[in-house]
């Protein structure tokens, strides 16, 4: 990926070239062609301010719901770290939470503070912006319930904050602006005791324990639910439980979830996904729809960049 702009000042860190495969839970994939993890919210405002408005911004949680593709990623990836990891009380129901701050960092610090209503985000392995975003969801309970507002930094460098109805939310979706990354969100619970609070998180890590492959490389939730059907019993219906691909496998444990079994490239996961969703069509007629991201360029479409091919 060549680099023809220049990039601002940042006091956070900028990474050239930054392998994205070990910051996602697949561990397959390209580069960033730039890594950006900014100091706090001011850096990053500064930052997509100055940038050329050309460049592409790509926001990165903890990697859990995205396949990022073989060519990597063009523009810059801004990844929230340890400054965003945040997560204030401020008052007996509703905290305010930082975009990098993860779904057992909110939940817990909820539970100490005598608020439930939140502990589904225990069982998302995702961030708060990832969640925002995604409108993220389990075990009945979706972002959308329990959010009141989030800060955003645009595309433009423009902090806004934005509240609930302003986010267009359907069933895993928002109506975000492309290039928007969320800095902070603000939830609302309800008060509760924390004996009560833990026992639904521990109700929540045992469901997920007993269903879900959590010790593989794998993206969560491959395809979003059908309205009124499931997306496993879909897959399953049609003899893809256990269908490979090289390294890339559908869980014989829940097939809405593909796993990395050492080397696959994310040419072979991505491959499976549309594996699976061709037997998916011809067996019962119904089109799942992608819910984890996929993001970059294909390898073939890197090489070309890199050598000037024109299409």
């Amino acid at each position: 990926m060549s680099v023809c702009y220049a990039l601002p000042p940042v006091r956070g860190k900028l990474t050239h070239g930054a392998p994205l495969a070990p910051l996602v839970w697949f561990k397959s994939g390209g580069a960033a062609e730039w890594l950006f993890e900014p100091a706090d919210a001011d850096d990053l405002s500064d930052f997509l301010f100055a940038l050329d408005p050309s460049v592409p911004v790509m926001g990165l949680g903890l990697g859990s719901n995205m396949i990022v593709r073989d060519g990597g990623v063009p523009g810059v990836v801004v990844r929230l770290g340890k400054p965003f990891a945040t997560v204030e009380q401020l008052d007996s129901t509703t905290l305010k939470c930082g975009g990098g701050a993860s779904g057992i960092l909110v939940s817990s610090k909820a539970r100490d503070a005598g608020i439930g209503g939140v502990e589904f985000l225990r069982s998302i392995p995702g961030t708060v912006g990832g969640f925002v975003r995604m409108n993220g969801g389990a075990y009945g309970r979706e972002t959308s319930d329990v959010l009141i507002e989030c800060e955003v930094v645009l595309r433009s460098g423009e902090r806004r904050v934005l509240p609930l109805d302003a986010l267009g939310y359907t069933y895993r979706h928002s109506e975000l602006p492309r290039g928007a990354i969320v800095v902070s969100a603000t939830f609302r619970g309800h008060v509760d005791e924390p004996a009560a609070i833990q026992a639904e998180m521990d109700r929540i890590a045992a469901a997920r324990e007993e269903s879900q492959p959590l010790r593989s490389r794998t993206g969560g939730s491959t395809f979003k639910n059908p309205e009124g059907n499931k997306a496993w019993a879909l897959i399953d219906a049609a003899g893809c439980r256990g269908l490979r691909r090289g390294d890339a496998q559908v869980s014989e444990k829940h097939c809405n979830f593909l796993l990395n079994l050492g080397n696959a490239a994310s040419a072979d996961i991505e491959a499976l996904g549309e594996d699976v969703r061709a037997k998916v069509k011809a067996q019962s007629g119904v089109a799942l729809e992608w819910e984890i991201q996929r993001v970059g360029m294909f390898a073939d479409d890197a090489i070309e960049e890199r050598i000037g091919v024109e299409k």
